[in-house]
Formats: C-alpha cells, sequence, structure tokens
C-alpha cells in the first residue's frame, strides 16, 4: 500500500539525437513540476527527470486509471505529430529503474528483447485508405515486478514494464469528473488489450489518458535487477573480436623481439668490434646518425603541449576503465560515468604539466611557464569551442539535450579553478627535477638525410601505422558507437579493458617497428612521426564513424548530422592524442635504449 512515485525523464529518438524534456509535449501534468536533476553527468547527457502524475500503491493493482483529458488544438496536435514522425520514445523510472517494452524475439525460445521507453505514438493507415495517420499511445499497461521478502510482508521493485495502447475511449453524455468510460471499465472488467479502434492525432479530437498497474512477483532479486537491462545479446563477438586482436598484438610482439633481439643484438655487438678493427668508417644504418638522433624536433612546443595533454587523456581513461571494471559506474547510476570522467580529466592536469615540462627541459626551453599555458588551454580550448557551437545548435531546436548556461560556467570553473593550476603545480614539479641526459651527445651540424625509398615516405609511414590500432579496436568501438546513439546500455567494462590493454600495447610495438626502419634508412626526424605514426588511428575512426553514419543510423534532419559529426570529431581528436602519445613515448624509451647500449667514441 505504499505510495509509488513515477517520474518521467527525456524524450529520445534515434532518428534526430535530440532529446526533449517529458512536458514539451501536451501530456498530462501533475499540479506542480519539481525538476531531480542529481549530477553533473545527467544534466550534459540531457537527462531531464521531473515528477509525474501516475502513482500507484504498492502491491494494490489497479483498471483503467484515468488521468486526464485533453482537447487537441492546433498548436499541440502538430506537436504530437512531429513527435510520432520522428519516432520519440517516452522514458520514465520508477524506484530508479528504467522503463522497458518487452519485445518478443521468434529467433530465439522465449527470448525476449527490452526496449528502452515506449514510442508516443504509431503511424498507420485505416482499411481502404491510402493516407497516413499519426495515432498516439495513450493507454499504459504498466507491469511492475516485485520480489518478496522471505522474512517480511515487505518487497523490492525490481522490474518495470510497460505495454502501450492506442485507443479511442468511448463515454457516455458529457464529460466530467465522474465519467466512466465504456471502451474501459473496472467495474465490468473491460480492460484495454488491443489497440483495434485507435486514438488518432488531429485539431480538434479529444484524447482521454488512462493507465493500467499490475503487480507480478518475481524470483529476481533486488540485487540482481539490472541484469534483464544489461543483458548482452550476443558475447562471442566480443571474445572473437579479442582474439583477433591478441593475434595482431602477436604477431607485432614477434617483430619487435625479432628486431631487438636479433638485430639489435647483432648490430651491438658488430658495433663494438669495428671500434677494434678500425672500421668504423664504413658504419652503416642507425649508428650513424647517433649524432642527430636526439637533436630537438622542429615545433617542440607544440611537440610537448600535445605529449602532456595526452598524459592526461591517458590517466583519465586509465582510472575511469578500473573503477567501471570494479563496478563502481554502473548504469544504475545515471551520468556516473560523465562526472568521474569529467573530474578525473581536471584532476589529471597535475600529470599533463609535469610531463610537458620534462620534455620542454630535454629540449633546453628556458620558457616553461609558456608551454604550462599552452598545455592547459589549448586542447580544453579547442574542445570546450566545438561543443560551445554544437550545444548552440541543440539550443536553437529547444532540446533539453542543450547544456544549461549554470552547467556552463561551472565546467569553466572546474576548467579555470582545479585543472589550470594542477597543470602549473606539476609544471613546478617537473622543472625542479633534474634534466634527462641524452645517451649520447648531439653534434653541433646535422648530418643530410640520403633520399628515402618510396615506403619511408613519411605520410605513407604515418598512415599504415594507424590501421593495426584501428583494427584492435574496431569491434568494440561498434558496440560503443551503438550503445551512445542507438539508446543501448554498453556494460562491458571488463572487455573494454582488455581492449584498452591491446590498443596499448599495438600502438607501441607498431610505433618501435617503423621507428627502427625509419632510423635504419639513416633519418633521424622521429620525434613527431613517433607522435603520428600511432595517432594517425584517428582518421580512422573518424572514417569509420562517416561509415557507421550512413550504413547503420537513419539521421534525416541535417542539425542531428551536424551534432553526430561534431561530437564524433571531438572523439577522434582525443584518440588522436592518445595513441599518439602512447607511439612517442615508446619510441622514446626505445631508441633511449638503443643508443645507450652502443660504445661511441
Amino acid at each position: 500500500g505504499d505510495p509509488l512515485y513515477v517520474k518521467v525523464n527525456k524524450l529520445t529518438s534515434t532518428k534526430t539525437q535530440l532529446p526533449f524534456s517529458y512536458y514539451s509535449l501536451p501530456y498530462c501534468q501533475p499540479e506542480r513540476i519539481v525538476d531531480n536533476a542529481e549530477n553533473l553527468g545527467e544534466v550534459l547527457r540531457g537527462d531531464r527527470i521531473e515528477n509525474s502524475p501516475y502513482e500507484f500503491k504498492m502491491r494494490k493493482p489497479r483498471m483503467c486509471n484515468i488521468v486526464c483529458r485533453k482537447v487537441l488544438d492546433k498548436k499541440t496536435a502538430k506537436a504530437f505529430k512531429e513527435k510520432i514522425d520522428d519516432e520519440y520514445r517516452v522514458n520514465m523510472i520508477l524506484d530508479n529503474l528504467p522503463l522497458v517494452v518487452p519485445v518478443r524475439r521468434f529467433d530465439q525460445e522465449n527470448g525476449v528483447v527490452y526496449q528502452h521507453g515506449f514510442h508516443v505514438g504509431l503511424k498507420g493507415r485505416y482499411a481502404g485508405s491510402k493516407e497516413e495517420k499519426q495515432f498516439i499511445n495513450n493507454h499504459l499497461t504498466f507491469t511492475v515486478k516485485y520480489h518478496k521478502d522471505p522474512h517480511a510482508d515487505s518487497a523490492r521493485i525490481v522490474g518495470f514494464e510497460v505495454k502501450p495502447f492506442s485507443v479511442k475511449h468511448e463515454y457516455k453524455g458529457e464529460w466530467n469528473e465522474k465519467t466512466r468510460l465504456t471502451t474501459c471499465d473496472p467495474q465490468a472488467k473491460r480492460a484495454v488489450t488491443s489497440s483495434e479502434s485507435p486514438q488518432e492525432v488531429e485539431e480538434t479530437r479529444e484524447i482521454i489518458f488512462t493507465y493500467d498497474v499490475e503487480f507480478q512477483e518475481s524470483d529476481v532479486k533486488w540485487a540482481y535487477r539490472w541484469d534483464t537491462y544489461l543483458l548482452i545479446a550476443d558475447d562471442q563477438i566480443h571474445w572473437f573480436s579479442i582474439v583477433n586482436s591478441l593475434m595482431t598484438v602477436l604477431f607485432l610482439s614477434g617483430m619487435v623481439a625479432m628486431i631487438m633481439l636479433r638485430t639489435l643484438y647483432r648490430d651491438i655487438s658488430k658495433y663494438n668490434q669495428l671500434e677494434t678493427q678500425e672500421e668504423a668508417q664504413e658504419e652503416t644504418g642507425w649508428k650513424l646518425v647517433h649524432g642527430d638522433v636526439f637533436r630537438a624536433p622542429a615545433n617542440s612546443d607544440l611537440l610537448c603541449v600535445y605529449v602532456g595533454t595526452g598524459v592526461q587523456f591517458f590517466g583519465m581513461i586509465l582510472v575511469t576503465m578500473i573503477f567501471a571494471f570494479l563496478g563502481f559506474l554502473s548504469p544504475s547510476n545515471r551520468g556516473g560515468l560523465m562526472t568521474a570522467m569529467l573530474l578525473l580529466w581536471v584532476f589529471m592536469g597535475l600529470f599533463a604539466g609535469y610531463s610537458s615540462v620534462r620534455l620542454y627541459k630535454l629540449f633546453k626551453g628556458t620558457e616553461w611557464k609558456k608551454i604550462t599555458l599552452k598545455t592547459a588551454f589549448m586542447f580544453p580550448a579547442t574542445i570546450f569551442s566545438i561543443f560551445f557551437v554544437l550545444n548552440a545548435l541543440i539550443w536553437g531546436q529547444k532540446s533539453s539535450g542543450a547544456v544549461p548556461f549554470r552547467t556552463m560556467i561551472a565546467l569553466v570553473l572546474l576548467w579555470f579553478g582545479i585543472s589550470v593550476p594542477l597543470v602549473f603545480i606539476g609544471s613546478h614539479i617537473g622543472i625542479q627535477k633534474p634534466t634527462i641526459q641524452d645517451p649520447v651527445k648531439t653534434s653541433k651540424i646535422p648530418r643530410q638525410i640520403p633520399e628515402q625509398a618510396w615506403y619511408m615516405n613519411p605520410t605513407f609511414s604515418i598512415l599504415i601505422g594507424g590501421i593495426l590500432p584501428f583494427g584492435a579496436v574496431l569491434i568494440e568501438l561498434f558496440f560503443i558507437l551503438t550503445s551512445i546513439w542507438l539508446h543501448q546500455f554498453y556494460y562491458l567494462f571488463g572487455f573494454l579493458f582488455i581492449v584498452f590493454v591491446i590498443l596499448i600495447v599495438t600502438c607501441a610495438e607498431i610505433t618501435i617497428v617503423l621507428c627502427y626502419f625509419q632510423l635504419c634508412s639513416e633519418d633521424y626526424r622521429w620525434w613527431w612521426r613517433s607522435y603520428l605514426t600511432s595517432g594517425s588511428s584517428a582518421l580512422y575512426l573518424f572514417l569509420y564513424a562517416a561509415f557507421y553514419f550512413f550504413t547503420k543510423l537513419d539521421i534525416t534532419k541535417p542539425v542531428s548530422g551536424v551534432l553526430y559529426f561534431g561530437y564524433m570529431l571531438i572523439v577522434s581528436y582525443s584518440f588522436f592524442v592518445l595513441t599518439g602519445t602512447i607511439g612517442f613515448y615508446a619510441c622514446f624509451r626505445f631508441t633511449r635504449l638503443i643508443y645507450s647500449s652502443v660504445k661511441i667514441e
């Protein structure tokens, strides 16, 4: 008999990707609408959680409860029609569980798939008519599943399902508070079981909103109530993709091991013997460039900034993954993932400042404050400006997905108030540390680089380098895109963690292999190339996102298309910074290792 309050969330559509608040449509309203946003992540996701006129009593079924009666005018009819055409779904929440519509799958025995939220309405034709009409789902049959406590009479909610129907309700006489419907009557035990005479959406039509609620006992314990939502249709494909990526990793590791053991061992022993045989002038290969290999590259300031940003990103992703892997960021905690990532990004500023200044000091730079400022502002400012433009577009569509002005200010405060000072503290610690010593001395005059073979052309080798890291994450990427743009839950953090480790290893190894070939052909400009080699996988990621857009999504509105590509641009740029930094550090360690093991007279 306890009261249960149903909350309403945003209206969502995979066709437009623009969420709207529930009361942007003329649905029945409670006396006072109260907003229940809980955290920063929810606001950024466009969740607008509000109270609703749907109230149940625990374990007390009700039939044909009338919520309200609405008569449509031109404006409200148009609003409903637009949302039905764009296939919008209504999302509700009861006891933190999202509302789902069970859909039977005929290819599996007793297979049921859960879809989030129910459609605002559907389109159809009357028999014998060619004109397509819109019909609204105005009768909802809710099923609340509960698990009884074996020792007491209390019970906990473990499921919240709905079957929507479109019904043209009828009644006798004039409408008043006590009118009884003839189409749906609890006393005559007439329930709505089908949408045979549906409710059309047209100007001046009246719509009566009704609902039933039934309670079902369930064997599902409260702790496992999210399992049905997170049920993965097929996890074999994930294992397949991981085995596939591991093959790539093994192949690359084999190559790296061959280079390290065979070539280096042979090269180093040969070089060290040469000294005794006085044949040093006939040297070939990577030792020839020992006087130039640690020469600072062009635009070294920019490289320092990018490396610092990459370290910040790497730290954020790594800690988020570990938290998610341990189960702290379950989808039941709406917006938890977003909030965690934002806060971690801000706190990782410390490492960004430290690593960019350490590298800057190695390049004998003196203006460390300038580098620190660039590290603190360059990447976030780029992302923020793209985000700001996209937000203005969403705002122009009057969508609830637009981030409110107050939240924008909160984000700017996080950035200026916490992130920037932390970058400076990191830089200060970095500048106090002794400079990293190069294993070999750099000559005064740069040596000439011989003409390179076509396959050692920088553009070609950089583009080749990005293919393998991208291949390693391709299948998981598909599932992540589906969860973001087709509104599914993504809860495979275990798989994701393995894939992330594979990505790190692949980026590191491909860069080392290509860097070695480059040094062997006496080209010592490896600083930027090592960053771009693995970073170029971001280009493939963006191209794949475009392919996904045209093959999997049926987005028709231009604004939604711009949003999709804008957000994917942010994702690709971040991926570039992350993979580039991994490649750079791998190559950095590798060159120091090989040159420190050679005697140079």
